[in-house]
């Protein structure tokens, strides 16, 4: 195996392996720096398992209310084992896709744990504790990030457990505690609630979802305490006593404390990103804050070391880390590029309902300084809505009322995680609302709503 290369990736994650992918096609001769599995954690313990959980999740709970559409079905049972089989299924087919793409753009995969050296090399540690150092022109750093723990809520991975204990489970537990009510945090209470664990969600912000649009969070904790879900807002986690058969939980809520007994108790309070013993110190590179400080091109202060994904600026995103990937190498390689735009990137929550977004929540383009209009269309009024029995939600979209900018949308419903890209798409063309208007949506369609939200911004809607 060649120790020169033309690129070497620390990390092969939805930043590195796509990354690696696109010099491959650009003529580079790439190695990729692997400890685990071939993915990281979006493929093996992130995006792609829990979206297979949360289907499982989404059959049984069409199963539950089959009696709506006419169908009758008795004895429905969850088989927690094999949900969770299922799941690693998934993703251990979705590595060896990322093997197979590896081997078709002939890239070398190095395994161990990767490190920078003072000399600007690679230094790859294996499992056996043999060294092996590489060279490369260029060498990015694409190491992601791990769960965030809270001093007052340390991992056991046991009963205090992270993402990836949540998802491998030996049995379904009677009640959870998750700590947190980001997207990992929603997602995980809607499954965990659908196959019968008693949830309780503490948010320690006023909202759940905190960074979605209010009228977009007010809508989900309606739903899910309909659904039975417990939600604490402005609450937090102070301490866990797990010195008994489960888990003693202290709450501060409001100025007073409580303790809520639980089985297991999630902590889903975020990312935090993997920039220990990558040899930052040793090269030079610089950090502030957590995270490696880089250009809009994704270069470091060390001249061919460049960094992407979790460790930088910007949402902590597979399609972020993928997208700074391919922005990076296509500069490396010479063609001319333009910086990410961070403000029409789209985010997805897979929970039950679906939530997507991109650009100001109203709030945001009111701070900004915009004048705004805002339309709204609820699924209630959709009639591909009302055909799926999927009325919740709606579609809200913003705009500036002197140009017509489209400044965000934000989405609550089924399937919206398939819509958001039409907005993404739009806004980096600098379409005007009137543009949309007069684009015609095909009917039935949830998609409708993108367009009858914004005839309602305008005075113009038909269905309301």
């Amino acid at each position: 195996m060649a120790s020169k290369y033309d690129l070497i990736v620390i990390g092969s994650g939805p930043g590195g392996y796509v990354a690696a992918i696109r010099a491959s096609q650009l003529g580079m001769k790439v190695g990729v720096v692997e400890r685990e599995e071939l993915g990281g954690v979006c493929l093996n313990w992130g995006c792609i398992p829990t979206k297979a959980l949360l289907k499982s999740a989404q059959v049984f709970d069409y199963i539950k209310h089959a009696s709506d559409y006419g169908v009758e079905v008795s004895d429905a049972k969850v088989n927690f084992e094999s949900m969770i089989k299922r799941s690693r299924t998934v993703a251990n087919g979705m590595s060896k896709g990322i093997q197979f793409l590896f081997k078709k753009n002939k890239i070398d995969v190095l395994e161990g744990m990767g490190r920078l050296t003072r000399k600007k090399s690679v230094e790859v540690e294996a499992k056996d504790g043999t060294k092996t150092e590489y060279t490369a022109k260029h060498i990015i750093l694409a190491t992601g990030g791990r769960s965030r723990e809270l001093p007052s809520l340390p991992l056991d991975h046991k009963k205090v457990i992270g993402y990836r204990k949540a998802m491998t489970l030996e049995k379904k537990p009677e009640s959870m505690v998750i700590v947190g009510s980001g997207a990992i945090g929603v997602e995980f209470a809607y499954f965990y609630n659908s196959i019968g664990t008693k949830v309780i969600l503490v948010e320690y912000l006023p909202n759940i979802v905190p960074l979605e649009d209010e009228d977009v969070s007010k809508q989900l904790e309606r739903i899910y305490k309909k659904a039975g879900i417990e939600i604490m807002t402005s609450s937090e986690v102070t301490k866990v006593d797990t010195s008994g058969k489960g888990c003693k939980v202290t709450v501060k809520s409001g100025g007073k404390e409580q303790t809520i007994e639980c089985e297991i108790v999630l902590s889903a309070v975020g990312v935090s990103p993997n920039i220990e013993g990558i040899g930052l110190e040793e090269a030079g590179v610089k950090v502030e804050k957590g995270k490696v400080i880089v250009d809009d091109y994704y270069r470091t202060n060390v001249e061919g070391v460049y960094a992407i994904g979790d460790i930088v600026k910007g949402q902590a995103l597979a399609h972020v880390a993928s997208a700074e990937g391919i922005l990076c190498v296509e500069k490396i390689a010479g063609h001319h590029v333009e910086p990410l735009d961070y403000n029409n990137i789209p985010g997805c929550t897979y929970c039950q309902p679906e939530i997507a977004s991109v650009g100001y929540t109203e709030k945001a383009a009111k701070e900004a300084g915009y004048e705004i209009k805002v339309g709204k269309f609820p699924f209630s009024a959709s009639g591909k809505a009302s055909a799926a029995g999927a009325k919740d939600g709606f579609v809200k979209v913003i705009y500036d009322a002197k140009y017509g900018e489209w400044l965000g949308a934000h989405m609550i419903g089924a399937n919206v995680t398939e819509m958001i890209a039409e907005v993404v798409a739009a806004r980096k063309l600098e379409t005007t609302g009137h543009e949309i208007i007069k684009s015609v949506h095909p009917h039935p369609t949830m998609s409708e709503a993108v367009m009858e939200a914004t005839a309602d911004a305008y005075g113009e809607v038909i269905h309301l």
